[in-house]
């Protein structure tokens, strides 16, 4: 990763949205605004993991409107502290601001306390103090998944099993863009130390993640991309790796793109797949020497991933093709438009049903991407479906909004022109 200069004052990125009588821009304020909120409501305990809070009432006018009475989303507290993480690297590396780099630390701690808790270097879906008030709430939420119970520093936590492939991705992709961005000696150390255990515990078991209770709750063994993705990110950050990396890619680099040609066969149905598809070729391909003949049989999946969601609408997304294969100014004035959209939209959980609106081609699907402003609202807006017509809740769950400031801050990093 490289510093494009960017780095100093605010700026506004690009064009100008009109919603109704109110002009949205984006802007380094409201990123910083989300980035203390999430301080604030959305990392409640002090390790540093984010969940998302449940108020009591979804009327902005009411006085229960911010009031916090649960929180929920914690089976995916790894992902988003991980991708909390990325952004708040960027951040740092284009501001140099000692705010994004305590926010980053408190996330490195969330994912060295997610290691930590289980004793045993599996990665947990999320952990929470045995006497927080919400603890029973959410062990009955995410009761599927497997509640195990450990010490940490002295305090009783209860920590969620069922640990899936997207947790570990969205670790990795914060541990790499960290690793990359942050040049605290102290914290690199830390990101070191938690690289290395991810991966020696994934090679000792055969890419199989096992639950206390011998369980295998996924396993990477049939994801050569993800594989690759990790080994690439741990010679990056630890060269002791750098010997595994050659073997697998060796024997699998030639397979990439199988996974990949699947996922891509359904543009809908399980979206987050493409997610995850993401952010693993970004660390695999960015990290490629130049030089290397593997690199063009990465870039060949890749084009396959981007052929089939180029035209969703996802700025998060588009911020990746740009890290990859540089300016381009159809999807580059894109991204400007789909970051200003996404200030108008709710950050609260309200129904959507557009179903009278827009053309269905499926029970839950429009014909074509619904525009950002008006899409459901889901904890990361660019994991989810453009097609999805209905969906939501009551109203009263708050999203971290990290669906902004990474694409924001990847923005600024990689020199968006305003």
């Amino acid at each position: 990763m490289r510093c494009m200069e960017i780095c100093g004052k605010s700026f506004l990125i690009g064009l100008l949205i009109v919603s109704g009588a109110k002009t949205i821009h984006a802007s380094e304020v409201d990123a910083l605004d989300i980035s203390g909120n999430i301080q604030r409501v959305h990392m409640p305990y002090a390790n540093g993991t984010v969940l998302d809070p449940i108020f009591a009432s979804s009327d902005p006018a009411s006085t229960a409107y911010s009031q916090i009475i649960g929180y929920t989303r914690a089976g995916d507290s790894a992902i988003w502290t991980g991708f909390y993480l990325a952004a708040e690297a960027f951040r740092y590396q284009v501001t140099r601001s000692p705010d994004a780099l305590a926010n980053a630390s408190r996330a490195l701690d969330g994912i060295h306390s997610l290691l930590d808790i289980t004793g045993s270097d599996v990665l947990a879906r999320c952990l929470i103090p045995t006497n927080s008030p919400y603890a029973a709430a959410i062990q009955r939420e995410e009761a599927g998944n497997g509640i195990y119970y450990n010490q940490l520093r002295g305090q009783s936590y209860f920590w969620i099993g069922n640990t899936s492939r997207d947790q570990y991705s969205g670790v990795v992709f914060g541990l790499s863009v960290a690793y990359d961005a942050i040049d605290d000696s102290n914290l690199r150390g830390l990101i070191r130390q938690d690289m290395t255990r991810i991966l020696n515990y994934l090679l000792t078991h055969n890419w199989n993640v096992v639950m206390p209770d011998g369980r295998i709750s996924t396993t990477f063994a049939f994801r050569p991309d993800q594989q690759l993705s990790f080994l690439q990110t741990g010679r990056k950050i630890n060269p002791q790796f750098g010997l595994f990396y050659a073997i697998y890619r060796a024997v699998y680099a030639g397979f990439v793109g199988f996974p990949i040609f699947f996922d891509s066969l359904d543009d809908h149905n399980h979206y987050f797949k493409f997610n995850l598809d993401y952010i693993n070729l970004f660390d695999l391909i960015r990290l490629e020497e130049d030089s290397s003949p593997y690199r063009k049989i990465y870039m060949n999946a890749y084009d396959t991933l981007r052929g089939r969601t180029q035209q969703h609408g996802n700025s998060h997304f588009n911020m990746i093709d740009r890290a990859l294969k540089g300016p381009d100014i159809v999807r580059d004035s894109e991204t400007i438009t789909l970051l200003n959209l996404w200030l108008s939209r709710p950050r609260r959980d309200y129904w959507v049903d557009l179903r009278s609106k827009y053309p269905a081609c499926g029970a839950d699907r429009a014909c074509s991407p619904i525009p950002v402003n008006e899409r459901v609202n889901t904890d990361f807006l660019w994991q989810r479906s453009p097609f999805l017509l209905f969906g939501g809740g009551a109203g009263l769950i708050e999203t971290a909004a990290i669906d902004y400031i990474l694409p924001y801050w990847m923005a600024r990093y990689y020199g968006l022109p305003q």
